[in-house]
Order: structure tokens, then C-alpha cells, then sequence
């Protein structure tokens, strides 16, 4: 019969090491927050036109709404059509990306009109103008 050596010694206890988990999770949080795409909403109420053709646009994007009282509004703040071509000018240093214009229904064309001028001899390539989608 074989003899069984008992130790006085405790056995050493396991460790599970989460290192690894955790570092994962960080990366996959990281990996969301970058391909994350965030738009930014002009700050108004807009009533868009109707429209019978209509395309997707893109969600990255730059957009200006001109209200029902003909005031122009990016970001929440009125910026007025003089202030149309430096903002969107200082947005296209960075990217290329496009221009949404999202006008009330009940705007001016002309002050519709002047926006997309604006946009235009800012640099735009591409300019949309926002409908509504029934």
C-alpha cells in the first residue's frame, strides 16, 4: 500500500486575473465611441416642405435651418445669413463633409436662397435641402 505524504503546507490559493477581461471591455468602449456618428441638430423647429423625391442623407454632416421668421440658425444660435459662409468656411477646414439645409416651409425663398449662395461660395461640394419623409 502506497503511503499518502501529508504537508503541513496550505495549498497556495488561485487567482483569477481580470486584467485581460478589462482591457478588452476598454477597447470595445473605445472602438464604439469612435465609430460612433453624431449629429448635430440645428436647435429650432422646423416644418419641412414635402417633397415627392427624397434621398438619405448622410448623418455626419453640417446643418443649417433657416426658421418660419426667416432667422438662420446653426448649432442653436442664430447666425444670421452674413455668418452662414464663415462657419460653414471654418467646418470644411476640417472635413468635406456635406451641407444640410433644413428651411420652414413657411421661410422666404430668398432668404433660402441667400443660405445656399452662402454655403456655396463657402466651399461646399455638397448641398441638400431637408424634407419631410411621409
Amino acid at each position: 500500500m502506497p503511503h499518502r505524504m501529508i504537508s503541513a503546507e496550505p495549498e497556495p490559493e488561485t487567482e483569477i486575473n481580470l486584467s485581460p477581461m478589462i482591457d478588452c471591455i476598454f477597447i470595445l468602449l473605445i472602438f464604439f465611441i469612435v465609430t460612433t456618428v453624431f449629429v448635430e441638430e440645428p436647435g429650432v423647429e422646423i416644418w419641412k416642405p414635402d417633397a415627392t423625391v427624397d434621398l438619405d442623407l448622410e448623418k455626419n454632416s453640417i446643418i443649417i435651418a433657416v426658421t418660419s421668421d426667416n432667422k438662420v440658425v446653426y448649432g442653436g444660435k442664430e447666425v444670421g445669413v452674413s455668418g452662414v459662409g464663415a462657419r460653414v468656411r471654418a467646418l470644411l477646414n476640417k472635413d468635406e463633409l456635406p451641407v444640410i439645409i433644413q428651411a420652414d416651409s413657411r421661410a422666404d425663398h430668398g432668404v433660402f436662397s441667400d443660405v445656399w449662395s452662402e454655403v456655396k461660395n463657402a466651399g461646399a461640394k455638397k448641398i441638400s435641402l431637408s424634407t419631410r419623409n411621409d
